[in-house]
């Protein structure tokens, strides 16, 4: 009989954005770091994006995608920001969704590992991905 684990990173920030002046104000919970979307990105976007594999020497062996290997959603606050603020970070997060595609593909979806973040509709209207976030919906 085989074992099997299933890892879902849910990755999700709350707006974190001075609706007055459009920035994060500094955040000292969050320190050492300016913010919380900062400490995220840092602690846990960035390392998945690019994990060390190491050998039995403790070396790093080669770096990998993680997001290529889990199962994942980002909530549209925190993608948005990575987008604006860290579009390395964003580009491995699709480079990972179309290599697992290829690999994961799900004949009724045709999707990688990513899976729909529900998505308040009043959200998607303001952003204008109401079809794109509507096809989302139906898929998950």
């Amino acid at each position: 009989m085989m074992t099997a684990l299933v890892v879902h990173g849910h990755f999700y920030q709350p707006p974190r954005e001075n609706p007055w002046t459009g920035t994060v104000e500094r955040e000292p919970s969050a320190a050492p770091f300016h913010d919380w979307n900062e400490r995220i990105h840092a602690e846990c976007c960035l390392p998945n994006a690019h994990a060390r594999i190491y050998d039995s020497r403790a070396l790093v062996e080669r770096i990998v995608n993680n997001y290529a290997q889990i199962n994942f959603n980002f909530g549209p606050t925190l993608l948005g920001w990575l987008v604006r603020h860290h579009p390395e970070t964003y580009a491995r997060i699709i480079e990972a969704d179309r290599e697992s595609a290829g690999r994961w593909q799900d004949v009724s979806l045709g999707d990688g590992r990513r899976t729909p973040h529900p998505c308040p509709r009043a959200h998607v209207e303001q952003h204008g991905h109401a079809r794109h976030h509507a096809q989302e919906h139906r898929r998950g």
